[in-house]
């Protein structure tokens, strides 16, 4: 082996061993998080179960922050999926849960629609459960705000040690204590969220996909009045997602009230300074669109959630 050979394989080797150690480090971490397992119907029986139970996570050794994430997964994924992210984000001081719901039509449905509309009315039905949609079949009940609502008030009867009632008020979600995030589609349900109530922040990973390509243009829904300020909002991205990071980007740049193609470019582990809204990585990976919910960049979910 060249002298030069052997100096590449010792940086790669040294890559691999840095990202092995902070694996190992995240594991060993969420080793003290409790995770509950709550099936929908236990919380209303009227509700349908979508692909599981919904999952509830906090760490009872961390320094409690107050504040609750409701994390959405992407297109045909289980709550359960969510469980190494909610690990660590519930590390960081945060209870967290990620909320089984109708999530199986995907939310590119409508990039080739001539309605301007149509992701604004999918985002709605989903979110609120009212019939604008002809694409989804979600109601009242079994919306995503209806959904969250029941879950909080089941936690707060069936597990009193997680003080999950200071997340309610009257009954209904307290926003202002509450982050919402999500992935892929679960990312735009977050933001279309943010515009409903003023939550605490908004977290975006891989999205969202509201870009009408046809008419080449974000959904009008990602300029509409928002309840939570503009600059709590944050997004992470990857560069050669398959769903278009252009369209990502132009997506939240109306989002966030953005110059265009305003975005810093970020690697694991590193600490953010500024205040940039949009992330962008470009790790290899054959699964760009999953790598923003990588272990390995837990600093920059840190930044995000506004612990740096």
């Amino acid at each position: 082996m060249s002298n030069r050979s052997f100096l590449y394989f010792l940086s790669q080797w040294r890559v691999l061993s840095c990202v092995s150690v902070m694996s190992l480090l995240t594991l060993w971490s969420t080793a003290q998080v409790k995770m509950l397992k709550i099936d929908p119907k236990a919380t209303d029986s009227r509700l349908t179960v979508a692909h599981g139970p919904h999952i509830a996570l906090y760490d009872r050794t961390a320094a409690d922050k107050g504040r609750l994430i409701l994390m959405m997964e992407g297109t045909g994924g289980s709550a359960m999926s969510m469980q190494p992210v909610d690990s660590v984000f519930a590390t960081l001081g945060f209870h967290v849960v990620s909320l089984d719901y109708p999530n199986d039509v995907i939310s590119t449905v409508c990039a080739h629609s001539k309605d301007s509309a149509c992701s604004d009315h999918f985002r709605e039905e989903i979110v609120t459960g009212r019939p604008v949609s002809g694409l989804v079949d979600v109601d009242s009940v079994n919306c995503i705000i209806s959904r969250f609502t029941d879950l909080l008030r089941d936690l707060q009867h069936t597990d009193p040690a997680g003080n999950w009632g200071r997340f309610l008020r009257h009954g209904k979600p307290r926003w202002d204590r509450i982050v919402v995030a999500g992935h892929s589609q679960g990312s735009g349900h977050a933001a279309y969220l943010g515009k409903l109530f003023r939550v605490d922040r908004v977290l975006i990973f891989s999205g969202p996909q509201d870009y009408l390509a046809d008419l080449q243009m974000p959904s009008p829904w990602l300029s509409m009045k928002s309840a939570t300020p503009r600059n709590r909002y944050f997004a992470f991205l990857h560069i050669n997602d398959p769903f278009n990071a252009h369209y990502q980007i132009a997506n939240c740049d109306v989002l966030m009230g953005l110059n265009k193609g305003d975005t810093v470019m970020v690697s694991p582990g590193e600490h953010i300074t500024g205040h940039p809204q949009i992330m962008v990585n470009s790790i290899a990976t054959n699964a760009p669109h999953s790598s923003t919910i990588m272990p390995e960049f837990k600093s920059i979910w840190a930044y995000m959630l506004g612990k740096q």
